[in-house]
């Protein structure tokens, strides 16, 4: 037996996350895409039949009082909000990461500009560069819809780009291909300082890592549910909106299930208190009840213990691959300081496509971002150290 086996057999032992496991339906694979699509929490099958087949077959529409369905949306926001470093009232549920983007960044733009101040003023939207494609497509429509410039700018060029003229900052906590871990704190403290908004994308922290959105004075923050949070596909993304500003929050997707009166059917609009603004239409039920009965997992569990096995997670994978992977067959892009990385692995490989799809075919599965890029995530709730140690050594037979 190894060194390196034995080592993982020591850390699974003393594992106070490993019991978490047995809440996720698991097989022999070792699964490593947690970053795209979370495993299934063995709870959810049962509540999504007892949905469809008690709730909607049978209470039918008195759900939506009796089952709990109309206040789902701020209920699972309540839910959520302490894994992101929130308190309660400040987060609602529903639509998806990108029409919350949409609302979040516009929101921004207008809290920037307010209607007194004898003209738009501010006129530029900063985005992160690097940013998933659907936060840059958002962002340029957001730009001509308000009749912004779009700014892309480098993540860590941010603070000096940032001026009189910027409305809105759009940043990811961290980066989908690499897995660098933005500094929110400091980010977040320069676009105030510069008398601008920033609007946050937690796709990939939201339930990997702390994220501190209250304790940092971050504005306002989107994220979807079926990474880390285990949601299911398609679940419902969240919207964040600090306390503070619901007041002034002008959604450019004002909707009936938004207004302050939504039953009283008045063809004017008034938003209603709270994060509730943050509604737009008729919820997603099916998905979101889902989501809530995935939620349960996180039952007894702080995220800060998930950040400490996340790390410990990365660290051994990556000490793994340096001792079973032949020297330079891969290099490794994620910032090894812990303060700078998230919660996945990203290595670069010649032939990755081609490396992946074997390494599926042998029990391994992660993710192949073009051009080159092998993505591996570690979803500290139901991934082990054996795991890891495992998919390193199958890496490894691969490229050899």
């Amino acid at each position: 037996m190894s060194e390196l086996v034995m080592k993982a057999e020591k850390l699974d032992a003393s594992d106070e996350l490993a019991a978490k496991r047995a809440e996720f339906v698991l097989d022999d694979v070792v699964y490593l895409d947690g970053n795209s699509l979370g495993a299934l929490p063995v709870a959810v099958p049962g509540r999504v039949e007892d949905v469809v087949r008690r709730q909607w077959g049978e209470l039918r529409i008195r759900s939506w009082t009796e089952g709990g369905w109309w206040t789902a949306p701020e209920r699972i926001g309540d839910r959520i909000a302490p894994l992101v470093g929130a308190a309660a009232g400040q987060i609602v549920v529903g639509d998806s990461t990108s029409v919350n983007v949409f609302k979040a960044l516009v929101g921004a733009v207008r809290l920037a500009r307010p209607t007194d101040d004898g003209g738009p003023g501010r006129d530029e939207i900063v985005v992160d560069a690097t940013t998933f494609p659907t936060d840059g497509y958002i962002a340029g429509s957001a730009a001509r819809m308000t009749g912004c410039t779009l700014r892309p700018v480098p993540p860590a060029e941010i603070p000096d780009a940032l001026g009189g003229r910027t409305a809105a900052v759009l940043l990811n906590h961290v980066d989908y291909r690499t897995g660098r871990l933005h500094d929110l704190p400091s980010l977040t403290a320069a676009v105030h300082a510069a008398g601008a908004y920033v609007v946050w994308d937690l796709c990939h922290s939201a339930g990997a890592l702390p994220v501190g959105l209250d304790e940092h004075g971050v504005d306002l923050a989107v994220g979807c549910t079926y990474k880390y949070l285990n949601g299911g596909p398609g679940s419902p993304a969240f919207l964040y909106v600090r306390a503070d500003l619901q007041d002034r929050f002008d959604s450019p997707l004002p909707g009936w299930n938004s207004h302050a009166e939504p039953f009283g059917m008045r063809p004017g609009y008034e938003p209603a208190a709270g994060a509730v603004r943050g509604r737009v239409g008729t919820p997603d039920i099916l998905s979101m009840l889902a989501l809530e009965a995935a939620l349960e997992v996180w039952d007894g569990v702080t995220i800060d213990a998930v950040r400490a096995k996340s790390l410990a997670l990365t660290d051994f994978f990556l000490e793994c691959v340096e001792e079973y992977v032949p020297g330079g067959r891969v290099a490794c892009v994620t910032p090894r300081a812990h303060g700078e990385r998230g919660s996945q692995v990203a290595l670069r490989c010649p032939d990755a496509g081609d490396v992946m799809k074997r390494l599926i075919e042998r029990g391994v599965v992660g993710d192949f971002r073009h051009p080159d890029v092998l993505r591996f995530g570690f979803t500290p709730l139901y991934v082990g150290f054996a795991d890891v140690e495992r998919a390193a050594r199958v890496l490894a037979e691969v490229l050899a």
